[in-house]
């Protein structure tokens, strides 16, 4: 740690140094095929023009017949209900068991009535307008809002969502996808109606319309492990640690994508700090700066893309206080969104936040130079990254009512709507992995293959074969037995 931040033989000016194959190379860089990458034209996809980097698309890895595969596949899953598909996952694995009655501590009596108030915030349909669309006239809003007022919380629902993402991790067909070790994450903006409009926040990026951003953390096994409610006037990046920290599942990630949005100098040098790999794509990188221990005419052809020298002194001058900052972190002693808030905010003279920037850069120019070495850290970020666009579609198609819409005044009912939908898409997961497991081996019965090259690649967030409208009917009589399960379509 001390040599690297040092910038002697395991820091930045010896990584450097080797890339650009000067003397002196760095065993690993001469190790992956000779010293000098760059000028010789063997770096994938990368070629220097008049001082900036040039830098291709990644190269899908995606093989052929996938599509196919996926169409057939989906072909064979049942239709169903979402009140089916909810009281099917619930019996597998009891995620209502986590909604305790905040007075007593007690669960709730009635499993298919809370079932019903999470629906109306998954659907984005409000608790009144679900008491209308149900047959049962005995469920009514005002019981609805009794189960909503003491059992549900954010709380509740991120414990109910790590009992799913971890049920999900233990199928079969999730180990194909991932170890559960990298995860993306992205935000999703919805815009603001009635009541709520006034909550909403407006952004340049998408236009004049207010709005809130539902910001998400999935996993390399397409499950969606986090999520909360941020202004559509913030960077994502303030958030993405959260995720990582403070989700309740047994997920251990390792590695992170985001877009540029989530990406800033301090999340780069606090991911360092607490031993997560950040790998953000970020826009233009060509067009990025890179920060080294000397000045830049010591690295040849990259100098045009030097922006100045790295101020070490200052992080070996508040190394301890970097280090009690990520204890705070880890200890939930201030949650790392609010601590980047504080230190964003602060005048330019704070040391602190200026020994933060300076590690960030360190670690971002390292980034930097292993995204133009690697072309499949660029694939793999890449592919993550897809994940969490997928399940931003079939968030879309779930939260339908009120065309989209979030017009809940508060910021508790707003993150309420948030975690339901996220929740309520958390099941369509595990029931589509589960059924599709299933779907695998029947067609394995029957003698055609099915290679797991393929599978790896197949998503369980496909949606058609659900009805997500109509009334809304709890028939736990039709829930199959344990160890069975429905008839699948020829």
């Amino acid at each position: 740690m001390a040599r690297a931040i040092d910038g002697t033989s395991a820091g930045p000016a010896r990584n450097l140094r080797g890339f650009l194959g000067k003397d002196g190379t760095c065993t690993d860089w001469a190790a992956s095929g000779g010293p000098d990458l760059l000028t010789q034209g063997e770096l994938s996809s990368v070629g220097l023009l008049k001082g900036k980097l040039r830098i291709g698309k990644p190269v899908k890895a995606q093989p052929d017949g996938v599509d196919a595969l996926q169409v057939s596949l989906a072909a064979r899953l049942p239709r169903i209900k979402i009140t089916d598909l909810l009281l099917e996952v619930n019996a597998w694995g009891r995620f209502t068991h986590a909604f305790l009655d905040l007075r007593s501590g007690k669960g709730v009596e009635r499993h298919d009535h809370l079932l019903t108030a999470i629906l109306a915030d998954g659907l984005n349909l409000g608790l009144t307008k679900m008491a209308e669309a149900l047959p049962d006239t005995s469920v009514t809003a005002r019981k609805l809002m009794y189960l909503s007022d003491w059992f549900i919380r954010p709380d509740s629902y991120a414990a109910g969502l790590a009992e799913l993402v971890n049920f999900q991790s233990k199928l079969p067909l999730a180990a194909l996808w991932g170890d559960g070790s990298t995860s993306s994450s992205d935000g999703q903006r919805f815009p603001t109606g009635g009541q709520g409009k006034a909550f909403g926040h407006h952004n340049a990026k998408y236009g004049r319309e207010p709005g809130v951003l539902f910001y998400t953390h999935v996993s390399d096994q397409y499950a969606p492990f986090h999520t909360k409610v941020i202004t559509a006037n913030v960077r994502d990046a303030l958030h993405v640690l959260d995720g990582l920290l403070y989700h309740l599942s047994e997920l251990r990630i390792k590695e992170h994508y985001t877009d540029t949005a989530g990406y800033t100098e301090q999340v780069f040098a606090l991911c360092f700090l607490l031993g997560f790999r950040f790998a953000p794509r970020i826009r233009d990188l060509g067009e990025t700066r890179l920060y080294t221990p000397e000045s830049g005419s010591a690295y040849g052809l990259l100098e045009p893309l030097v922006a100045q020298r790295l101020n070490l002194r200052l992080i070996r001058a508040h190394w301890d206080e970097l280090r009690r900052l990520t204890t705070s972190i880890k200890a939930g002693s201030v949650t790392a969104s609010l601590i980047l808030t504080k230190l964003a905010s602060y005048p330019r003279q704070n040391g602190l936040a200026l020994a933060l920037r300076e590690l960030g850069r360190v670690q971002r120019t390292l980034f930097t130079l292993e995204w133009l070495r690697d072309p499949e850290l660029r694939r793999r970020v890449l592919a993550g990254l897809n994940k969490g666009e997928s399940l931003h579609s079939l968030k879309r198609a779930v939260a339908f009512h009120r065309n989209g819409e979030i017009r809940d005044r508060s910021f508790e009912a707003q993150s309420n709507r948030a975690s339901g939908l996220n929740l309520v898409v958390m099941a369509i997961s595990v029931w589509n992995t589960a059924y599709l497991g299933w779907v695998v081996e029947a067609v394995r019965a029957e003698g055609k293959p099915v290679p797991d090259e393929l599978l790896a690649h197949i998503s369980p967030l496909g949606w058609e074969h659900i009805g997500l409208t109509g009334d809304y009917l709890w028939r736990e009589d039709l829930v199959p037995l344990s160890g069975t399960h429905r008839k699948l379509s020829r």
